[in-house]
C-alpha cells in the first residue's frame, strides 16, 4: 500500500461560474483509521450540483469547505484497513470520502457495496442518493396518480431520469425537458418518456411554454424541480389545480453564488405566489439527506428493477482525479450526459 495519496482542495471562491483556479491538486499522507473508522482506495468518485453551494461560504444546510479543504462527496472504493466489526479489507463500500484517491470515515457514514450485485458506481447515482432523491421526491411529495401529466427537466440525469421512469411506470404521461436533441432523443429513446422539450433550442420562457403547453395537452399536474431559472418561468403558469411541486435543486441558479441567492430575479414574487395560491399548489422542498431512513424501502423497490433492465442506467465516465473540476464545471453546465462519475482506478 502507498503512503501517499491524492486530493482536490478548494483553493477559493468562485464569484459567479467556478474556474480551474478554484481547485488545486495536492499530495499527501494517506491517513491512518481512527477507532469505528475505515480506511478505503476510492475506485469511483461521483460529481452532483449541490457541491457548487459547498464552494460557497454563505449559510445552507451544510457547512462549507473551507479554503484548503478537500472537495466533499460521495465516492465508492474498497477498505484496505479497517478498525470496524462492520468492514474488513477487501469489501468495498460507499461513503463520504471526497475528491481523493483515499479516504478515512466513520463506519456509521459508510455503506457496503456488493460488487456481485451489479457495477458499483450504480451506488453513485441510480442506486445512490441521485435516484433515492428523484424516487423519495416522487413518492412522498408528487403523489402521482395514473393519468396525469409529469414535466421534469433534466431529463436525462440521474434525478431526472430516476423521476420519469417511475412515474410512467405508475401510468403518468412523462415530458422532459433536457438540454440539446441527443439528450432529448435519449429521454425518449431510453428512458422512455411521452416526449421531451430542448430548452436551448427557446430563447426564453415564453416560447418554451408554448412548446410545454403542446406537449402537455391539458396542463401539468406534477413539475419536479430541480433547476429553477426559465424552466420554473414557463411552467408555472401551466400548473393543474391541485397540482404538486417537489423541489430538490435549482442548479441554473447555482453558480449565482450563495445556493442561487445573487441570481437575478426572472419572476416577480406575484408570478410565483399567484398560481400558488388560486390553483392550490403544494410545493414541498426537501433535502434527501434528512430522509435515508426510507433508503431502504427505495432499494428494495428500485434494486431489482435496475437489475432486470426495467430501469434504464445512463454514466458519463471521466478518467482521473485531475480531470474531476473541469468534468463538474461541464455538469453545471449541462455538458454530462447521464450520471457523472470520475474513475479513479
Amino acid at each position: 500500500m502507498t503512503d501517499q495519496m491524492q486530493h482536490i482542495t478548494l483553493a477559493g471562491r468562485p464569484t459567479g461560474a467556478p474556474g480551474p483556479e478554484h481547485f488545486k491538486l495536492e499530495t499527501k499522507d494517506v491517513p491512518t483509521p481512527g477507532a469505528g473508522e475505515i480506511l478505503v482506495r476510492v475506485h469511483y468518485m461521483s460529481l452532483d450540483p449541490y457541491m457548487r453551494g459547498r464552494m460557497d461560504d454563505g449559510k445552507s444546510y451544510a457547512a462549507p469547505v473551507p479554503i484548503g479543504g478537500t472537495m466533499e462527496g460521495g465516492s465508492v472504493g474498497e477498505v484496505i484497513a479497517s478498525n470496524s466489526d462492520h468492514f474488513k479489507a477487501g469489501d468495498f463500500a460507499f461513503g463520504p470520502f471526497g475528491w481523493a484517491t483515499h479516504a478515512v470515515a466513520d463506519e456509521k457514514m459508510c455503506r457496503k457495496v456488493d460488487p456481485a450485485n451489479g457495477p458499483i458506481t450504480a451506488s453513485l447515482g441510480v442506486l445512490g442518493m441521485p435516484g433515492f432523491t428523484g424516487w423519495y421526491g416522487l413518492m412522498e411529495y408528487g403523489r402521482p396518480k395514473a393519468g396525469e401529466t409529469l414535466v421534469v427537466a433534466a431529463a436525462t440525469g440521474p434525478v431526472g431520469s430516476m423521476v420519469g421512469q417511475v412515474a410512467k411506470s405508475l401510468g403518468l404521461k412523462t415530458v422532459g425537458i433536457a438540454g440539446g436533441a441527443d439528450k432529448c432523443k435519449m429521454a425518449v429513446e431510453v428512458f422512455g418518456f411521452d416526449a421531451c422539450i430542448d430548452h436551448r433550442a427557446y430563447e426564453d420562457a415564453r416560447s418554451l411554454r408554448a412548446a410545454l403547453k403542446e406537449a402537455c395537452g391539458g396542463g401539468i399536474d406534477i413539475y419536479f424541480e430541480n433547476v429553477g431559472g426559465k424552466v420554473l418561468e414557463a411552467v408555472m403558469p401551466l400548473m393543474k389545480p391541485h397540482g404538486r411541486i417537489p423541489v430538490c435543486g435549482m442548479i441554473s441558479w447555482y453558480n449565482a453564488g450563495g445556493l442561487g441567492a445573487g441570481a437575478a430575479a426572472q419572476m416577480a414574487a406575484p408570478q410565483i405566489w399567484r398560481p400558488i395560491l388560486v390553483n392550490f399548489l403544494s410545493v414541498n422542498g426537501f433535502i434527501i439527506s434528512n430522509h435515508w431512513g426510507d433508503f431502504p424501502k427505495f432499494l428494495a423497490e428500485i434494486g431489482p428493477k435496475v437489475a432486470s433492465g426495467d430501469i434504464k442506467v445512463v454514466e458519463d465516465i471521466a478518467q482521473g482525479l485531475e480531470n474531476a473540476p473541469s468534468a463538474f464545471m461541464g455538469l453545471l453546465t449541462g455538458k454530462n450526459v447521464g450520471k457523472q462519475i470520475v474513475k479513479l482506478i
